[in-house]
């Protein structure tokens, strides 16, 4: 698990773009986020209701001062409509929901989106926005429960490839701390469809990101030329890997990053004798 988070744009969570905008009822998503079972469709207390169809609506327009009562007033174009905003209060409420059945025991495999909704107060149509299937869904909620991966700049080699290196540690640090997540991370691996839903928007990503900052390391002189980019990325990763994936009881000191960099660039044969 490698790279950083800004590859999620895919899916809605902690992202701000709605998957699929569109329109139901007129109201925003957030509508029935505060309640638990109140109907996604009801027109917000104090808002006209829809004019039956073929009955002509009325329509106020403020005239002008200084324009006749008689002489049209000019009314600007509104703005176009976008699509339904979108709810932060319901798809924290539904991340937290998720966690909440986690939490009490139910298994990823008993997770219904029936279930969510109920639990989260939404309707299933608001969960349907967001994510396209439970996998989606549960990829997200494993992302928020991990620590976030921090910004790297993009343009420097060695100093990126640390970063990336520091979040691998601290991601495994929060699989320790954390029997939850532990616990999801092995129920992941027994379900194909949602280990390649993460592996293919989380784990591809960063190793994609790690090879790109392997690969600026090399232009920058910073690396050998004479290897092959994806073995340098190998080399780099596979330590903390081992450390954090394979051997649970390894430590997983403060400068452990900065250790297998320097292990690497030093070499591991013995120094020259004078």
């Amino acid at each position: 698990m490698q790279g950083q988070d800004g590859e999620r744009d895919r899916h809605g969570a902690r992202n701000g773009g709605d998957r699929s905008p569109g329109t139901r009822g007129g109201a925003p998503d957030g509508a029935s986020a505060g309640a638990a079972a109140g109907s996604p469709d009801a027109a917000p207390a104090g808002t006209a209701a829809e004019a039956p169809t073929g009955t002509p609506a009325k329509v106020a327009t403020e005239v002008p001062v200084g324009t006749s009562a008689g002489a049209p007033a000019e009314v600007p174009d509104p703005e176009p409509r976008r699509g339904r905003p979108r709810s932060a209060a319901a798809e924290r409420a539904i991340l937290d929901a998720v966690t909440a059945l986690l939490e009490a025991g139910e298994p990823l495999a008993g997770l219904s989106i029936e279930r969510i909704a109920r639990t989260a107060g939404v309707g299933k149509a608001t969960i349907y926005r967001r994510w396209s299937d439970k996998e989606e869904l549960f990829v997200d909620v494993v992302r928020d429960m991990e620590p976030d991966d921090p910004p790297v700049s993009g343009t420097e080699g060695l100093a990126d490839l640390r970063v990336m290196l520091e979040s691998l540690r601290t991601r495994g640090l929060a699989q320790r701390s954390s029997a939850l997540l532990h616990n999801i991370f092995a129920q992941m691996k027994s379900h194909p469809k949602l280990w390649n839903e993460y592996h293919g928007t989380v784990i591809a990503p960063r190793r994609l990101a790690m090879v790109e900052a392997v690969r600026r390391a090399v232009a920058a002189g910073e690396l050998r030329d004479d290897l092959d980019v994806e073995l340098i990325d190998d080399l780099f990763v596979g330590p903390m890997l081992v450390r954090t994936v394979h051997r649970p009881d390894a430590p997983l000191p403060d400068d452990l990053a900065d250790r297998i960099i320097t292990a690497l660039l030093q070499g591991l044969a013995p120094a020259a004798r004078v």
